[in-house]
Formats: C-alpha cells, structure tokens, sequence
C-alpha cells in the first residue's frame, strides 16, 4: 500500500440508471428506453475516480450480503481501490439509487440507504492505523452523520486534511461538526439549501455565510460555469470546460476525487480547480457513475488542449 493513501469514508450502491425524454414531474409517467445497473454510491464513485487518477485509494464502507454487494466490491477492487475495511453485512440489502438521465444530461436520483445507513463510528475506527498515514481523507453525506462527523475529528486528531462533499444535504442543514471539514464542497443546489443564497449569482457571499460557521474553505461546485474557492490561500473562480454531455451522474463526484488527489500532491486549493474542473468535465462525457470517472492521462490531456 502507498504511505500516503487517501480514505474515502462514504456509500457504495448499485445505480438503477433509466434514459429517459425527459425528467417526470410530480404524478407524470415518462417512458424509459433502457435500464441498466451500473456501480455507483458517492463514496465508491470518488475512491474508484481516485484510483484512475493514479493514487492509492482505501475505502471504508459496507455493502449488502448479497449479489450486488459482491458485485459491488468486486468492481471496486478491480479498479485498484484497497477493500480491507468495507464489510459485507449479512440480512442487509445493498444500498442502491435508481437515476433518470433526460436526453439533455440532467438527472434525477431516488437513493435508498441500505448497508450504507450501518457504517459506524467503530468501521472508522478500524481503520485507524492507515487513517494516520494519509494526507487527504474524503467524506460524503450518504453514511450515518454521526459516523462523518467522528472521521472528521479522528482525522483532526491525526491532521488528515478532510474534504466533505455535501451531497445530500441533511433536512436540518450541516451541523457544526460536520462544517469544521477542512474543505467544505457544495454544488450550487446544496449551497442554497445551505444558505438560501444563489452559488452562481453570488458565490462570494456564499462561501462568507459558510466560513461564518466555521468552515476554514470552501469549494463551490458551478457546473458548467466551473467552480469557486474561498480559503485562506486566496479566492478564484474558475470556469469549467466546454464538453459534449451524456450524462452528468458522478460529475462532482469526478471533481471532488480531483480535488483530494492535487491536495495531497501539495497543490494549493487556488491552484487545484482547473484540474478538478477537467476531471468533471470528462465524467459528464460517458454514461454512467464509475465507468465514467477519467484517467490521469484522460484529465491531463484536456487540460492540454484549452488555454
């Protein structure tokens, strides 16, 4: 194993995905053309994107006693992540997320919890012997909040930089112990769930009423308009890259794993975006939530080819 992995503390589910004309509204039936199982979860996704851009990644989760989660954790273990510390829990059933992609790439995603919602404090605990050895660990908001806010101060204690992805915001908002996540990393949806501010309009204020409540940095996700930091190291807005879309599933998830992967080569967060933005970019390219997650060869390509 590398001496600096990053952990990835998070969900992993089978995708449910469905092509769709169009995303149904309350009470409307749309006609699917196809469906298709594909590996997925926000945790998995982010520790397979790791792995594709050449780092070590150790993911800490569970899976279901039964076929997809061996499927699951044989897809994660084919892409090169470290699987020591995600358990199989018997009589549970895997998490899964059934995903509606419109012809114009947007999507809408129904999760439903499973194994996911049994990752505990002690899971994280277990892992402590090669939490202290990295440099980055990511987290997301599909595990139990209590299991993410003990990651986030174990990792403190072990000063692991923390990047949290804020997907899916809680119904109550962020704690305060989930906000002192060294990097806190919303999309525009989130940011105004979050602050009732408009991330795009305004990503400034966005980031001040975050850093108010104790968030060192903070790393807004755009979309197409790119993305936006505020940290002590200095703020920039950076704009995305102009791709043709298939799907957008996973695009953050792309982005965030970007984002731990130059973290823990020493980047500067200021200096990190134009990667992270490229890595997004190219999942929106490709159908799908792993299979879509870029190469290091794939990201420094684009970035190559723009200005």
């Amino acid at each position: 194993m590398a001496s600096n992995p990053i952990i990835i503390v998070g969900s992993i589910n089978m995708d449910l995905l469905v092509r769709t004309p169009c995303i149904p509204a309350g009470g409307q039936t749309v006609s699917g053309r196809d469906c298709a199982t594909i590996p997925g979860g926000k945790g998995a996704n982010q520790a397979v994107a790791v792995a594709r851009l050449g780092e070590q990644a150790v993911m800490i989760g569970r899976v279901g006693g039964d076929a997809f989660g061996e499927t699951l954790l044989s897809g994660l273990k084919s892409n090169g992540v470290e699987c020591t510390w995600v358990k199989s829990t018997p009589g549970v059933a895997s998490g899964v997320a059934v995903i509606s992609v419109a012809d114009s790439g947007e999507k809408a995603i129904t999760p439903a919890g499973g194994a996911n919602l049994m990752v505990t404090p002690a899971d994280v605990d277990a892992a402590e012997e090669v939490i202290r050895k990295a440099k980055v660990c990511l987290l997301q908001l599909e595990i139990p909040l209590e299991t993410v806010e003990h990651a986030i101060a174990l990792c403190r204690r072990h000063d692991v930089e923390t990047i949290l992805d804020t997907a899916p915001v809680p119904k109550n908002g962020l704690s305060d112990p989930l906000l002192r996540a060294d990097v806190v990393s919303p999309n525009e949806s989130e940011a105004a769930q979050l602050t009732g501010l408009s991330a795009t309009k305004s990503p400034q204020a966005v980031a001040a009423a975050l850093s108010k409540r104790g968030c060192r940095s903070v790393v807004l996700k755009l979309g197409q308009h790119g993305a936006y930091v505020f940290s002590p190291e200095g703020e920039s807005a950076v704009p995305g890259f102009a791709v043709p879309v298939a799907d957008t599933t996973a695009a953050g998830d792309a982005f965030t794993a970007a984002l731990a992967v130059t973290r823990s080569w020493g980047w500067k967060l200021t200096e990190a975006i134009r990667f992270a933005n490229a890595a997004g970019a190219l999942a929106c390219t490709r159908m799908g939530a792993q299979p879509s997650m870029p190469t290091l060869a794939e990201v420094e390509a684009l970035l190559a080819g723009q200005p």
